[in-house]
């Protein structure tokens, strides 16, 4: 489970999460939305410990991600993380990209770690394209790539980081059907998104961003047909 506690940080003046309250249980699906700048992202990164915190606790697994004594590489391997950008390596095939971190981050052999990366990409959809390039591959395929490459690392908990962002609309579609199809699977999945259908349709639990607070939480038919808060309301009739 994911513990958040009173969570604050700051950019330097810039106070961007304002005392952050939150558990995710195992197996939930939480959907985070709200304006860009209200904090969604920079909540993620925190998580992952790819940010410093100024107060506050999170804790992945009874794991306190920002103590001191705290091996984050290795509690990283719990949390598979997919950005906006894909960030492949442009001179490895695809079943490379994939092979690459069971390799060298978990020590396993050559043979095992491109099995692992050829059922990963089988799994995403993308079986027929274990040979290719990043630069051969559609948007939606490189994002595709850029899930396989985290699921290689057999994560406990996906973050995902408004993944369908950077895609042409066309292409947003079979990213979702991925991310929907994870979540049927049971992963435990926190996803920063700006797809309302994804958030109503996917997600146990939506949370709704507004400056740094989290101003409301709670199932997707409350946040969409009975938000508590005026500004999850006036938010909502914006992006429909």
């Amino acid at each position: 489970m994911i513990e958040i506690r009173d969570l604050h940080k700051y950019f330097g003046t810039l106070h961007v999460l304002k005392g952050i309250n939150l558990d995710v249980q195992k197996g939930e699906v939480l959907s985070v939305i709200g304006a860009s700048g209200s904090g969604k992202s920079t909540l993620l990164y925190c998580i992952n410990g790819l940010e410093p915190i100024q107060d506050g606790k999170v804790v992945v697994d009874e794991t306190d991600v920002h103590a001191k004594g705290t091996d984050i590489n290795k509690l990283r391997q719990k949390l598979g993380m997919v950005f906006q950008q894909w960030n492949s390596f442009p001179h490895l095939t695809a079943l490379e990209n994939v092979a690459l971190a069971p390799r060298i981050v978990k020590g396993k052999s050559k043979a095992d770690a491109r099995d692992i990366a050829a059922q990963q990409l089988s799994h995403v959809g993308l079986g027929e394209k274990l040979d290719a390039y990043p630069g051969a591959l559609s948007g939606g395929q490189q994002q595709r790539l850029a899930i396989a490459r985290a699921l290689a690392m057999e994560p406990e908990y996906m973050l995902f980081d408004e993944a369908t962002s950077a895609l042409d609309p066309e292409l947003v579609g079979e990213v979702l059907e991925t991310m929907r199809m994870l979540a049927e699977e049971g992963m435990t999945m926190i996803c920063v998104t700006h797809e309302m259908g994804f958030a109503r349709d996917v997600s146990d639990r939506v949370a709704f961003f507004h400056q740094g607070v989290m101003e409301e939480i709670g199932p997707p038919e409350q946040i969409f047909g009975n938000a508590q808060s005026e500004h999850t309301r006036k938010f909502l009739a914006n992006v429909r």
